[in-house]
């Protein structure tokens, strides 16, 4: 039987400040183009239809389930949605633990086990992040609402191991 984990994050897909205004201007767009075409019949209805349906798509991604981060004792195990694979970063490789912002952009994208130029990123919604960097230079970038709880989870979990390992 497993443990139970120092800590639980789950990250939904649609929760992201930036994208979220994005298509709520886009239905506002379409309201808006619905109003002003209302002599056309046909044409106002797609936009009428067109704008429901953004709002629509917006509300169900806000429930869905990107990723599930939880750190154990000696690891953290990374899950994302449907055929996505788990994830497990290894706490005895890591050598260097920072809370940084994810992205200087205001608008990023989400990402799940991204590799780009030596770092691996994780990424739903907000500006913080955790960046933890093993022992060959790897750097993985695990974007987070609850940055300094994620580091202390991240820092019990591995003072934990070390002592287990001294035993």
């Amino acid at each position: 039987m497993g443990e139970k984990p120092i800590y639980i994050e789950n990250q939904y897909l649609g929760r992201d400040r930036g994208w979220v205004s994005v298509r709520l201007v886009l239905a506002l767009f379409c309201f808006v183009a619905y109003y002003i075409n209302i002599e056309r019949e046909s044409e106002s209805q797609l936009f009428l239809l067109v704008g429901s349906a953004i709002i629509f798509v917006s509300i169900v991604m806000m429930y869905m389930l990107q990723y599930r981060i939880a750190v154990e004792q000696g690891s953290i195990k990374l899950s994302g949605l449907w055929t996505t694979r788990l994830v497990k970063i290894d706490l005895n490789s890591i050598v260097k633990v920072e809370c940084k912002p994810y992205s200087k952009f205001f608008i990023n994208n989400p990402v799940y086990n991204l590799h780009q130029k030596g770092r691996i990123k994780f990424y739903a919604g907000g500006k913080d992040a955790v960046w933890l960097t093993d022992r060959d230079g790897l750097v993985y970038i695990i974007g987070t609402q609850r940055q300094v709880e994620f580091q202390q989870a991240i820092l019990k979990a591995k003072g934990r191991s070390r002592e287990d390992a001294v035993k």
